[in-house]
């Protein structure tokens, strides 16, 4: 019935909303902007409805949650870095129909999940950065996913994001896109070096490291990928310890999938952290099988099945 129209990897660092205000950041960030700006137009041109964002800084200790409230209105002062993004206006419709839809098919593919459409809580800035520039003009429904998961197995966040490709295919009627937002590696620069960092990766490993992932999402070397994607979560400081990676390639058809990531915002340093925005084709999923959640590794991580 429905059409997942767009999946995208994306940046939100909080930088971006200096990069509006006057001052020494102005106008610096307009690179991840324009990348924000340039998936809108194309969620647009496809027709999108609604954005589903996995976000990371949204975070969980049980179960997988959506924020699926019919309307979203306020000021929002982040907690973790309040002289970055402090008042900063938001308004954005939601869309409790497809979010309660989303949870009830999760749930019955056996990822326990719940939706809140009657609810005081407010998104995080993962999804409230990328809707600001994505949907200044209120274009797009939002839902936001709860992606900082901190007990969860990795191969649940796949098998999440595959069920809710099934529930936007097959129950709703409308064209959704899926946006994972969150960094590469996340190893923020030490207090006190904030600002030498500003524009740099953290260390030459993780830059390294960052750099070889993108290669292979722009390769499709897909298999390999999602079979080293706990080890690089854990060593690459992953942010949301890459949930929400892990849920945009079930959604994808994880190490089955046979499309190749198109880099929409080159690779680029910000406090310590590695950015981008990248959108990758949606194609055809194999239904046979899904991913299933295994024994922990010595890492504390899921050692994960490279089949859906």
């Amino acid at each position: 019935m429905g059409k997942l129209a767009l999946v995208g990897k994306v940046t939100h660092v909080p930088s971006m909303y200096l990069s509006e205000l006057e001052g020494p950041r102005k106008g610096t960030r307009q690179d991840a902007i324009d990348g924000h700006k340039e998936i809108s137009r194309r969620c647009r041109e496809l027709g999108v409805d609604s954005i589903v964002v996995f976000d990371t800084h949204w975070l969980v200790n049980a179960n997988y949650h959506l924020n699926c409230a019919a309307h979203f209105k306020g000021n929002y002062t982040s907690n973790e870095l309040p002289h970055f993004i402090a008042n900063m206006p938001f308004e954005c419709p939601g869309n409790p129909e497809l979010g309660q839809l989303l949870a009830k098919t999760c749930t019955e593919y056996g990822v326990e999940t719940l939706a809140h459409h009657s609810t005081t809580l407010d998104p995080e800035y993962g999804t409230l950065v990328p809707m600001r520039y994505m949907n200044a003009d209120q274009h797009f429904k939002a839902i936001s996913v709860s992606a900082l998961c901190t007990v969860h197995y990795i191969n649940d966040s796949a098998r999440l994001g595959w069920a809710m490709r099934k529930a936007v295919e097959e129950h709703y009627d409308g064209t959704v896109a899926f946006l994972a937002s969150g960094s590469l590696s996340h190893r923020f620069a030490q207090n006190g070096l904030a600002p030498e960092y500003a524009f740099k990766i953290w260390s030459p490993f993780l830059e390294q490291l960052d750099r070889r992932v993108i290669e292979m999402w722009k390769a499709g070397e897909w298999k390999d990928f999602c079979e080293m994607l706990p080890e690089y979560a854990a060593k690459g400081h992953g942010e949301g310890f890459m949930h929400d990676t892990a849920m945009m390639l079930g959604a994808l058809g994880w190490s089955e999938y046979d499309g190749k990531a198109e880099i929409i915002t080159p690779y680029f340093g910000a406090s310590g952290t590695g950015q981008l925005n990248a959108v990758f084709p949606v194609t055809p999923v194999n239904g046979s099988h899904i991913p299933l959640a295994q024994a922990s590794s010595a890492q504390g991580y899921t050692a994960i099945s490279t089949r859906l």
